[in-house]
């Protein structure tokens, strides 16, 4: 599971430092290159839904070795692409492919820990992985980039694809059983399982959140003004197409029967706009203001993502011995601490400090990430627990693509230097919101083990 959870998130952060390369060799401007990053950003947010609806239907296991089957051979095909257009199609492609790993392996960690408490070690396992991959991908991709091109940022998922289909078939539980359908009704049986998996729906979210994202990332420049009634058309339709759908994808009657899970998806998505707009908003700030190269920023903001690493195991005991609700409180108000102390930079600030900051700000990043995944597990039914962490990852990728817009309406023209203490002030009051949502979500619930025997 381990294996397959880092391919995502490894692959959205080793791309960034081939994007000058790929500019060069396909004669294409930076803003086109960076379609590689938006699209794998989209197909991720819709991919981790669909994939974990499909393993809610046919089987957590089956779908996460397709997953892995998927995205590794599109890997191997991104590498021999002669063109940018087939690249950026084979991203997408590779998105949706690893995009089944989470949502699937919730699914098998649900079924084999029945109605007990939170795993909180595992899902800690699983946090831990796709902090490290996302961390070290710029790294991992420079040195591949470095050493040979581009194409070798995708030729190092082959050995990890065949690694983990190799640990699945040998490891993973087993799917239940399906019955065989008659022989002469295979076509019936494939239209029947197309029916399961609501096309229409899948297509209306798509619509919807590609409408919503591509307004939201249109602020800093041109606001798109038609988007907006596209984007509620889209959301129209689908609130009508699910409440009549037999199994929809997007199950209103499931999120209205409990409203934790929205509060949760909510929290999840502001989580994500916080960190990502620190971590790119400190990144241009090293470079304009203080005058580093990428190399030197890259480490100065180690520690951003490194005590994230570190402290996810010291969050899965918190969360053993008192719930979700004490990660989350004691995340978002580091969290606002750390979006305070923002206000301390200047051109003259001590490299000291600047580390020591960003380890603060590393600290809830993993008390938050790992309350939250513990949170849904608590809150989502049992039985749709892949397509809850779907939609769950989904929201992290909605507050990823929030935090573009955000700086652009900060920054703006004028750059990071003079304003980035207004947009530690901007984060630091979400924050303060963020600990409100904690201190008000529900305590931590004890669970009946399964019955044995």
């Amino acid at each position: 599971m381990l294996l397959g959870t880092l391919l995502n998130p490894l692959n959205s952060s080793m791309i960034a430092v081939a994007l000058v390369q790929l500019h060069r060799d396909f004669g294409i401007s930076l803003d086109a290159a960076s379609w590689l990053v938006s699209g794998f950003y989209l197909a991720a947010a819709v991919g981790q839904p669909v994939t974990g609806r499909l393993a809610d239907l046919f089987g957590a296991r089956r779908v996460f070795c397709a997953g892995l089957m998927l995205g590794g051979t599109t890997s191997v095909l991104a590498s021999l692409t002669p063109s940018f257009g087939w690249l950026v199609a084979a991203r997408v492609v590779q998105a949706i492919g690893t995009s089944a790993a989470f949502p699937a392996g919730l699914a098998l960690i649900r079924r084999g820990e029945g109605r007990g408490r939170v795993p909180a070690g595992a899902l800690a396992a699983l946090s831990v992985a796709s902090n490290v991959s996302a961390a070290l991908g710029p790294a991992l991709g420079g040195l591949l980039v470095g050493s040979g091109s581009w194409r070798a940022i995708f030729l190092v998922n082959v050995p990890i694809t065949l690694a983990g289909l190799i640990l699945a078939g040998r490891w993973l539980p087993a799917d239940p059983p399906r019955p065989e359908p008659p022989a002469g009704v295979a076509r019936s049986a494939a239209r029947a399982a197309l029916g399961r998996v609501d096309l229409p729906g899948v297509i209306l979210f798509a619509g919807l959140l590609t409408a919503l994202l591509a307004f939201l990332l249109s602020i800093p420049e041109w606001i798109a003004w038609p988007l907006l009634p596209t984007a509620a058309l889209a959301a129209g339709l689908l609130w009508w197409r699910e409440l009549r759908a037999s199994e929809p994808f997007l199950d209103l009657r499931m999120l209205a029967a409990h409203p934790r899970l929205i509060g949760v998806y909510a929290q999840f998505a502001v989580v994500n706009l916080v960190f990502y707009s620190i971590f790119l908003g400190l990144a241009v700030w090293f470079e304009q203001v203080r005058g580093l190269d990428p190399g030197r920023t890259g480490l100065i903001m180690l520690p951003l993502t490194a005590l994230a690493v570190l402290v996810s195991p010291l969050a899965a005991g918190l969360i053993r011995r008192t719930g979700p609700r004490s990660s989350l409180v004691l995340g978002s108000s580091t969290l606002t601490l750390g979006c305070l102390l923002l206000l301390l930079f200047g051109p003259s600030t001590p490299i000291a400090v600047l580390l020591g900051v960003g380890a603060v700000l590393g600290i809830p990043t993993g008390l938050n990430n790992l309350g939250l995944q513990a949170a849904l597990y608590e809150a989502a039914p049992a039985e749709a627990m892949g397509t809850a962490g779907g939609q769950f990852q989904t929201f992290r990728y909605v507050g990823a693509i929030l935090s573009t817009s955000l700086l652009g309406l900060v920054f703006g023209q004028t750059g990071a230097g003079s304003r980035l203490h207004l947009l530690a002030l901007a984060l630091a009051a979400v924050s303060l919101g963020l600990v409100a949502a904690s201190i008000r979500s529900p305590g931590h619930r004890r669970r009946e083990a399964a019955p044995r025997g």
